[in-house]
């Protein structure tokens, strides 16, 4: 049972961390929301955070410990696209990519992973890419803090395993979310065809993984990348 665990998912305003979020509010965890714009969902603790400021984050923290407790589940979602071919990425289309989506979840795991270690319990999940380790054209931003957040996370997990804290990764490949919707019939045939499956994932999908990965039933599984993309990253 989990109704007695307190959870933080980053970047829950919307798209796949909102639906991971109202999935473990479902299982009974009393659930907290980050995100830069404020999240709907009446059910949960809805905080306005940007994870690229120390002071937001400890701020964040420090209010979900009042009216929540002390959070013992961290999904590491919070993430932002700058894509463009290297010869015309500029410093900020780099900065701003790595500081969200790899430098934030540092900065989140590290506020949250002490309390953890004084229960001796925690579940630890970042939210990475299949492009974190196939690659993609003008995306070089973007797979670099993704691949980032594999090798942090399973560094986190050699650190914390004796401590009773798991730490895994999940890796969507294409998902049906808002930003995949504004593809037009030609790309989504071609994307298409690039995965096994011969289909794109749901948010339905990711949120199953995430739910396993934060349950009892996952106490011996850490250090893990678990892929969610219709077999297309097979082979990485």
């Amino acid at each position: 049972m989990m109704d007695n665990r307190v959870a933080v998912v980053t970047g829950a305003s919307k798209g796949i961390g909102a639906a991971i979020a109202e999935q473990l509010s479902a299982t009974g965890m009393r659930v907290a929301s980050f995100g830069r714009t404020m999240g709907e969902n009446s059910q949960l603790l809805n905080i306005v955070c940007d994870v690229t400021d120390a002071a937001q984050v400890h701020a964040a923290f420090t209010q979900v410990e009042s009216e929540l407790g002390t959070p013992t589940v961290i999904i590491a979602n919070a993430g932002i696209t700058r894509d463009r071919l290297l010869p015309h990425m500029n410093d900020a289309d780099w900065h701003q990519v790595i500081d969200t989506n790899l430098t934030g979840a540092y900065q989140v795991i590290r506020r949250a992973v002490r309390a953890m270690l004084q229960q001796r319990w925690g579940r630890i999940v970042s939210i990475s890419s299949v492009v974190a380790l196939s690659g993609s054209a003008g995306q070089a931003n973007y797979a670099a803090s993704k691949a980032g957040l594999i090798g942090m996370t399973r560094s986190l997990a050699k650190e914390l395993a004796g401590k009773g804290i798991t730490c895994n990764v999940v890796t969507p490949g294409f998902i049906e979310t808002a930003m995949t919707a504004v593809l037009d019939d030609a790309m989504r045939t071609k994307y298409r065809k690039m995965i096994p499956a011969g289909r794109f994932g749901t948010v339905a999908d990711v949120t199953a993984a995430v739910r396993f990965l934060v349950s009892e039933d996952a106490s011996y599984l850490t250090g893990a990348v678990i892929p969610v993309d219709g077999g297309m990253g097979m082979g990485h």
